[in-house]
């Protein structure tokens, strides 16, 4: 469960954390707005599910973008981060979550954003995240190591809230 959350929370602060804007990534961007996670049909097992994750991507301004996240635990604990990021691929310091120092973001599409997460130079996972051409999902597919080495692929929805 403490994997699961944990992964949750590092998606998030990426998502939380986006700023310098390129071409793609204009005020426009459909991925702009706050995302609630679909619980029940979260592919994290039952036992580990948190309660709820709202992510929130805004404008920040100079070409950046904020974002905030936050994640009512399956034990009730709230955890909330935010930052701001670069989205052009360039990494950045990152900050509210102890397991990620660094995140690089990029978005090569209005409605796509690639965040690749890091602690103390090492990576964590990356994530993709795509709103659907209705403007109203945003899935997130998530890239990493589990417990034993071995690369998995979950894939998570979010349901725009605003």
């Amino acid at each position: 469960m403490k994997t699961l959350l944990a992964t949750l929370l590092i998606a998030g602060m990426a998502l939380t954390s986006a700023s310098a804007q390129t071409p793609s990534a204009s005020p426009t961007s459909p991925l702009l707005g706050s995302w609630a996670l679909d619980v029940e049909g979260s592919e994290i097992p039952a036992a580990a599910r948190p309660k709820g994750v709202t992510i929130t991507y805004s404008d920040a301004g100079e070409g950046k973008w904020r974002s905030n996240v936050d994640i009512v635990g399956g034990d009730g604990r709230k955890i909330s981060a935010a930052g701001t990021y670069p989205l052009n691929g360039t990494a950045a310091p990152s900050q509210g979550y102890a397991n990620v120092d660094t995140v690089a973001a990029s978005v090569p599409a209005p409605s796509v954003m690639v965040m690749a997460f890091y602690k103390e130079g090492m990576p964590r996972n990356t994530r993709t995240y795509t709103v659907a051409a209705d403007g109203k999902t945003m899935t997130e597919t998530i890239v990493w190591l589990n417990l034993n080495g071995k690369p998995e692929i979950t894939t998570n929805r979010f349901k725009r809230v605003k």
